[in-house]
């Protein structure tokens, strides 16, 4: 592969990850408001909706954090595999956590029962949504965090920012302690710890992917490789 061929593959690698980005911040602006528009059992349409959207928000989060690995470059060592592990694990589960509230929409399609908080897989899916997801997004951003500024291949404010938001996140762990009140910002599955800081979450995102499509150069590591070949001829 020549050097030519390298820099056109890095920079096609970018521009699909940061694409994805800023579709999961999008599609999240969209989707995060869903949960808010009944005060009582949302209707089934409501939530199959809501669940679709979110499963097609995390596969677009999949290729971004798998994508987000190459552009973090092989110069981010540990760290980078971390950031993509974690990321791809939240996404996993997260799709696993919508599945489960369709199967309560689906069981009672006269939308009767809120998923959020009726039965014993509301309980479970409080702390996917909840205390689980917000220490794999804080692992995450720790992780990219410690990738970028190995690398350099994102912006000051990308790291400094990850960093910020990685210590909100954690702060929203013991959540599990509060009740299970959807009206109470700090429950397991208030609207603070679960929608809120998630819709947070995915600007951040979408912050990262506006990040990477503005990045004009390619990877740390493939550029000294590239400056490498141009000495070498």
């Amino acid at each position: 592969m020549t050097t030519t061929d390298r820099f056109a593959f890095a920079a096609a690698d970018r521009k699909l990850t940061g694409t994805c980005a800023l579709l999961v911040c999008t599609l999240s602006l969209v989707m995060v408001p869903l949960y808010f528009v009944y005060s009582g059992p949302p209707p089934a349409s409501n939530v199959l909706v809501r669940a679709l959207i979110t499963v097609v928000v995390f596969t677009l989060f999949l290729v971004f954090t798998t994508g987000l690995r190459r552009v973090l470059g092989r110069g981010a060592g540990l760290a980078g595999e971390i950031a993509c592990t974690s990321g791809l694990v939240y996404a996993v589960m997260t799709m696993v956590a919508a599945s489960l509230e369709s199967g309560v929409a689906l069981e009672y399609p006269d939308g009767s029962k809120d998923p959020t908080i009726d039965g014993p897989l509301a309980n479970g899916m409080a702390l996917l949504h909840g205390p689980i997801a917000r220490l794999l997004v804080a692992t995450f951003l720790i992780a990219l965090a410690g990738a970028v500024h190995r690398t350099h291949s994102l912006p000051r404010r990308i790291r400094n920012g990850s960093v910020l938001l990685a210590v909100v996140n954690l702060a929203f762990v013991p959540s599990l302690f509060f009740g299970m009140d959807p009206a109470n910002f700090y429950a397991a599955n208030g609207w603070g710890s679960t929608a809120s800081i998630g819709a947070v979450n995915m600007l951040w995102t979408g912050a990262i992917g506006a990040a990477i499509l503005r990045q004009g150069h390619a990877p740390a590591d493939i550029r000294g490789r590239a400056h490498t070949a141009m000495s070498a001829g």
